[in-house]
């Protein structure tokens, strides 16, 4: 019996882990490098729209995930004062296309790791770079290991290194001009008040409160570049610097946070390709994309369950990756776009276009919502083609 080809793994994140699980599925053996000293998720929590549900159900975990997660009921659009723009219902699966969940990110890992398996994972691993023939690939880590197989996958996020061999030249990721906070705080739904979330937008401000499990509330706040403080990226202190514009329930669960992150948002122009040979891309390697599409973690999910489907068989894994790029290319690449027009539309200080954005919000029926959001999903799920 031939021995099972060998799947190198550049990351593992979301998306290499569940790279590993749908290679696996399709026969291959896996191996993860991580740089990290443990195995965990860094981050606070996500949205796990319909499309990520049913490749996370090709993976074989969804139901620990929806399990953990919490499906929002209903939600209130206000001012950052608390003045109540819009009321909402969130619509059944069935109207959606399936089930949504917000849930903590090493609720999603967890269920991720425990289905690979520690084992598969070398920790203390910082990959260097790699070389690669027509039929293998060498990976070179800094301790001066290597390792050999048959396709390398690089899931090792926005700094890849496997993209900075692919692609030398270019530029740095792009900044889009706005700064944000996130955080999680338990034992706090109480203070949404009935509500499954809270999104306030202001002039050059957005920010949401949303339950993420049975007592947790995973919330961020995002300002355009000139509204943060200047000279600070202090977590405490941007929350501090916009607290006071805002309505006491926001104010509450920020406070109760101990644990606050804040960054500056960037993204990438599309590639003109995500691979050579055996080597691929996958998740935010392939395409950072800004979280106004919803849809960072759930197209890197998506991605390996294409990639997966695309290696199974007695194929030519040349041909099969490029087959399997060419589709995910053009979607990942409209969502970076969509994610950028977003992020225009709600970075505005200017107080006209905030007016209109107000008005058109207040006045655009819900179910016109409820089909956007299920027309995305459908555009951003998995029915990519096999490789032939």
């Amino acid at each position: 019996m031939a021995s099972k080809r060998t799947a190198l793994i550049v990351g593992a994140g979301i998306g290499g882990l569940s790279a590993a699980l749908a290679l696996r599925q399709a026969g291959w053996h896996v191996r993860l490098f991580e740089r990290a000293a443990t195995a965990r998720e860094l981050g606070f929590g996500l949205l796990v729209a319909p499309n990520a549900i049913a490749a996370l159900r090709e993976l074989g975990v969804a139901e620990t995930v929806l399990a953990r997660g919490f499906a929002p009921n209903r939600g209130e659009l206000r001012r950052m004062d608390g003045t109540v723009l819009k009321r909402a219902e969130f619509p059944p699966p069935e109207v959606l296309g399936g089930p949504t969940v917000v849930a903590l990110r090493p609720a999603l890992y967890g269920a991720l790791l425990d289905a690979v398996g520690p084992d598969a994972i070398a920790l203390r691993s910082e990959v260097t770079g790699y070389s690669a023939t027509d039929d293998r690939v060498l990976l070179q880590t800094a301790g001066g290991a290597t390792a050999e197989g048959d396709l390398l996958v690089g899931a090792d996020g926005i700094g890849s290194v496997v993209r900075r061999t692919l692609h030398p030249t270019e530029p740095p990721p792009r900044p889009c001009g706005i700064v944000t906070v996130r955080g999680t705080v338990s034992g706090a739904a109480h203070l949404l008040g009935g509500l499954s979330g809270i999104f306030y937008l202001g002039p050059g401000v957005e920010s949401f409160l949303v339950r993420a499990s049975d007592t947790g509330i995973y919330w961020m706040l995002s300002l355009a570049r000139g509204v943060a403080p200047a000279g600070t990226r202090d977590p405490a202190a941007v929350v501090a610097h916009l607290a006071p514009r805002f309505e006491p329930a926001f104010r509450a669960v920020t406070s109760a946070t101990e644990e606050l992150r804040c960054d500056e948002l960037v993204d990438r122009d599309p590639l003109p390709y995500w691979g050579v040979g055996r080597v691929t891309l996958l998740g935010d390697a392939a395409h950072p994309m800004l979280p106004h599409t919803g849809q960072g973690a759930a197209q890197a999910i998506v991605d390996a369950v294409s990639l997966g489907r695309a290696l199974g068989g007695d194929v030519d894994v040349d041909e099969a990756l490029r087959s399997h790029e060419h589709v995910r290319r053009r979607r990942t690449a409209a969502l970076v776009a969509q994610g950028r027009r977003t992020a225009r539309i709600m970075r505005t200080t200017n107080p006209i276009a905030c007016r209109v954005r107000e008005v058109a919000v207040r006045l655009m029926p819900v179910s016109l919502f409820v089909r956007v959001y299920a027309r995305l999903n459908r555009r951003a799920g998995t029915d990519v083609r096999r490789a032939a």
